[in-house]
């Protein structure tokens, strides 16, 4: 065994206000989007999926999964009908399978409540759901979708709800939410949505990747949808977190939230394509509490940042514009989801804030809209038909307020290189205004997770902290299957760190000793970095 002391005389902070008690998750960036000097979409990514050669299908994936499988990466799946994943049953795709949905039989994967779908690309070999028909023929819902379906809160009545979608039946299959926060349903890491959504009927559709009551405790990102035929990502209440997400030319909105949603985005892009939109009006977000902006609760109050939107008329040809395209951000029905760190280029629209509920939530800072930029949009802000106006909201005033960090400016074509459809470099320019400009100072993203690149697994098993509460000692213990480097960080409820140290493991068995007694009564993070890998966990001391 090998004894780790580590003592630090740690500058005593106070105890913010406002805890925000869960796992850490957002990363410190000094850049405004989804991108700072390097492309994250690189290697892993497709963007012309239209003219990409797919083997044939050699196998069939349809009916009901009720017991754990795994797939054969060496196989091309064909995704047949209505598919469930049941009775706590977990299906397995390997990293580089690629699945077909059928179009004639609306191909879609259904993860019901319980189950749970581990889909774990890399980024060599990512998993590729795409459309059946051949390079030329592909086209916006050619299959279905993934649905997935948890028991973490949701907003309607009694707690429970049917997706939408038509894919409910008499075993209740289409029913999500619950009490669970911390829900499993699985993960999804470097995975392609290929010619995914379709409408089963008017505003009851199947979106590229639908989340019902999905729980924190599922992992997601490095996620691309492309021609979704209705909405790329939509959540429906639940509260996953979600990292590097691609919305790539869909027919409706990017990302839509309603019934609840409160997880954590950060590091996403909805790419519009000018020719495409939906008689319902195209949006980057469109943001609800519910259907009827009702009080239920919980409410939507999702936070996202370093979200790079690219509008329609950013595109460089827009000829065949569609009417249709609306607003990078549609915030209304007595939402209060915040957007941090972000761009929003080439719209209509750039953001609007609907309604006098919604309205007065922007106002007195229960939704924050901070540091970000918006640039080329033909009106950069609105509130519908003036609505908020009478309760004496001026939007632009609100959005321009000193400390807010946000910057409105004519154009947008000097801040990225390339808005291409089929070869986007969303990487900011040199000289750009977006390389600076971040800033995690909101409770809402604090407390400050691991760096880009660093993957959340439990790489330190039968981890064990103790005492906790703690005084003036707190004592790690956790296995290791490698000896590695640790990196070692406590954070304290602001995002600050106040200890940062490199540590070497050895195979088995590892013991750190912390020295607490600099510390002030409060909550901390202890952020565990090895080989890639993330671990935190959370202590308390007293006074």
């Amino acid at each position: 065994m090998k004894r780790l002391v580590l003592l630090a005389a740690i500058a005593a902070t106070s105890l913010a206000q406002t805890v925000n008690a869960q796992t850490p998750f957002f990363t410190r960036t000094d850049y405004i989007g989804a991108f700072g000097t390097t492309n994250w979409t690189q290697g892993w990514a497709n963007f012309d999926p239209q003219n990409s050669t797919y083997a044939a299908t050699n196998d069939v994936l349809e009916g009901e999964i009720t017991s754990d499988r795994t797939l054969d990466k060496s196989k091309v799946y064909l995704l047949r009908g209505f598919v469930y994943v049941k009775n706590g049953a977990t299906l397995t795709i390997p990293a580089g399978t690629i699945i077909r949905g059928d179009k004639a039989t609306k191909g879609t994967l259904i993860v019901t409540r319980g189950s749970k779908l581990e889909a774990t690309g890399t980024l060599a070999e990512p998993v590729v759901f795409t459309s059946n028909e051949p390079a030329g023929d592909r086209d916006y819902g050619d299959w279905g979708g993934i649905i997935i379906l948890g028991n973490a809160p949701v907003n309607p009545t009694g707690g429970t709800a049917t997706i939408e979608g038509g894919v409910n039946n008499a075993n209740g299959d289409g029913i999500y939410g619950g009490t669970n926060a911390d829900d499993n349903s699985g993960s999804l890491t470097y995975v392609r949505l290929e010619f995914p959504g379709i409408a089963f009927q008017p505003d009851n559709e199947i979106n590229g990747l639908t989340m019902g009551g999905v729980g924190r405790g599922t992992t997601m990102h490095h996620i691309q949808i492309s021609f979704c035929g209705d909405d790329a990502f939509e959540w429906f209440g639940g509260n996953v977190d979600a990292k590097y997400l691609i919305s790539h030319r869909t027919w409706d909105d990017g990302f839509d939230c309603d019934f609840g949603y409160s997880g954590r985005v950060q590091f996403g892009i909805d790419i519009k394509d000018p020719r495409i939109a939906d008689v319902s009006g195209s949006n980057g977000f469109e943001v609800d509490n519910d259907g009827t902006g009702s009080d239920n609760t919980p409410n939507t109050s999702a936070v996202f940042s370093n979200i790079t939107m690219v509008g329609p008329l950013a595109q460089t040809d827009t000829t065949g514009f569609n009417s249709n395209h609306r607003r990078g951000a549609h915030l209304r029905r007595n939402t209060h989801l915040s957007i941090f760190n972000s761009v929003f280029a080439g719209y209509t629209v750039g953001i609007l804030i609907d309604g006098d509920k919604s309205t007065v939530k922007f106002q007195n800072g229960t939704g924050e809209i901070k540091n970000t930029y918006l640039a080329g949009n033909r009106r950069q802000l609105d509130t519908a038909a003036n609505r908020g106006a009478g309760i004496g909201f001026d939007i632009t005033a609100w959005f321009n307020t000193t400390g807010f960090g946000n910057t409105i400016a004519a154009k947008g074509t000097e801040l990225i290189p390339s808005y291409s459809l089929t070869n986007p470099n969303l990487v900011p320019s040199n000289g750009s205004p977006l390389l600076s400009g971040a800033a995690f100072t909101s409770a809402k993203l604090l407390p400050l997770g691991p760096g880009v690149g660093v993957e959340k697994v439990d790489f330190a098993k039968n981890l064990n902290l103790f005492p906790n509460p703690a005084q003036n000692i707190v004592n790690l213990s956790f296995n290791t299957e490698v000896a590695s480097t640790l990196n070692l960080k406590v954070v304290d409820v602001t995002g600050k760190v106040v200890l940062n140290e490199n540590k070497d493991l050895v195979e088995g068995s590892n013991d750190i000793e912390l020295n607490t007694a600099s510390l002030k009564a409060g909550i901390y993070f202890i952020n565990m970095e090895s080989e890639g890998k993330s671990q935190t966990i959370k202590f308390v001391v007293v006074r």
